[in-house]
This record gives structure tokens, C-alpha cells and sequence, in this order.
């Protein structure tokens, strides 16, 4: 079951909407990236292996929520999406006993208050790229407090190399997809934020990390506390 979340004091300006690429997007990126994208999604899953209640902001089209339940058996996830058709999709790549394992809710992150103290741990997986600096701050302020101590945060998203021929391309490819999902879904944001210096200003320090297609695509793993 789909939970809707309103804030009464939501703003006028709503999220983007991805309802109209539910069912193409994982071909999609298969076009743009093979399964690179997959390969950062999954690559960390194992880190989870001691967490009981996971928070998901942004699954998509429930891919790696599927992968993740399967892997992890003790799990139970609360998964948020402002796309119903996302949450939708995600809700049927799981068979019953899978489904009664997550909550679904469709909700602008931006607005979310979860529960104090109610997670040991956090996904977002090519998702922070879609808000401003400000925002991802604001996110994360608002998601800390529902963590438990040395609790887990586990991110995949797109990066800006330092230097070399990868920065280039980097921003090549960057450029693409600002345009491609400001056109398909009127995403306002034009930049990546500086995502993992939001999460190590709240206290999280990097414990594994890898890339992917010359840098372009990171996957991190951080810990509530530091290492």
C-alpha cells in the first residue's frame, strides 16, 4: 500500500515528475550507461547486513529495493517517492511477503519528518543530484534525527572529477542529463550539489567508496560518527 504524505505547509513549487518515465527508465540508462548504474546501486549491499529499519528516498523504479530485500532478509524499509507510478513500479518487482517487508510513501523528501531515533540507516541512489545545495542540506538536517547511533548512509549518484580528460566528460555528460530530465520532467536544478560535504558537515565519515565510468558515477558508503 502506497501511503500518501501532505504537508500543510508544503510549497507551491512541487517536485519533478518522473511518473511519465516509470516505464522506460531503466532502458534508459542501459542506453546511457549499460549497468553501470546498477553496479553502484548494488555494489555496497552487503553494508547492510546489521541494519533492521532502512529509510530509501528516491528508489525509482524499484530495482535496487528488490536486489536489497533479497540480500538483506531482516530488513524492513521505508521507501519514499514523490512518483506514484515509481512507487508503484518498485511495489511490483516484490512478491507478498517482500511487499509486507516496506512501507511505501509518496512524498516530496523535501517535506519528510521521519520518526526520531527510527532507522539504522539511509539510501539514496541517483537522487540527491536532483536538488540544490540548500536542499540537500535541508534533507539531510531533517533525516539525521531519525537515525540511530553509527547508523549507515549509503549513496550512488553522478560526480564532477577533480581534473584530467574525466572532468571533461564528465561535464559533457552532465550537461546531458540536466537537459534531458529538465526537459522531461521540469527538474529546475542545473548543477550537481555537493552532496557528500552535506552528509560530512552532519557528521558522516566516508568508509568505502567506489567509481565508475571515469569518475563520472560514485558510490560511497558513510557512517554516522565517522569510520
Amino acid at each position: 500500500m502506497v501511503i500518501p504524505v501532505k504537508d500543510p505547509g508544503a510549497r507551491a513549487a512541487g517536485p519533478p515528475d518522473y511518473d511519465g518515465l516509470a516505464r522506460v527508465y531503466r532502458a534508459l540508462e542501459f542506453l546511457a550507461f549499460g549497468r553501470d548504474l546498477e553496479a553502484a546501486r548494488f555494489c555496497f549491499l552487503d553494508r547492510l547486513r546489521d541494519c533492521g529499519q532502512l529509510l530509501v528516498l528516491g528508489e525509482g523504479d524499484g530495482r535496487c529495493l528488490a536486489r536489497t530485500l533479497r540480500r538483506q532478509p531482516q530488513l524492513k524499509v521505508t521507501c519514499v517517492d514523490a512518483s506514484a507510478a515509481m512507487l508503484r513500479r518498485a511495489a511490483g518487482r516484490l512478491d507478498p511477503a517482500e511487499q509486507a517487508r516496506v512501507r511505501f510513501v509518496q512524498a516530496d523528501v523535501r517535506d519528510l519528518r521521519p520518526a526520531a531515533g527510527a532507522f539504522d540507516g539511509v539510501m539514496t541512489c541517483f537522487f540527491l543530484d536532483g536538488f540544490t545545495d540548500a536542499e540537500v542540506a535541508g534533507i539531510v538536517s531533517r533525516v539525521v534525527p531519525a537515525l540511530r547511533p553509527a547508523a549507515l548512509w549509503l549513496t550512488a549518484d553522478f560526480a564532477l572529477p577533480e581534473r584530467g580528460l574525466g572532468r571533461w566528460r564528465a561535464r559533457v555528460w552532465l550537461a546531458v542529463l540536466y537537459a534531458f530530465f529538465r526537459w522531461r520532467t521540469g527538474l529546475r536544478v542545473r548543477r550537481l550539489p555537493e552532496i557528500e560535504a552535506a552528509l560530512a558537515a552532519a557528521g558522516f565519515g566516508r568508509v568505502a567508496n567506489r567509481e565508475l565510468q571515469w569518475g563520472l558515477i560514485r558510490t560511497s558508503v558513510l557512517r554516522r560518527g565517522g569510520r
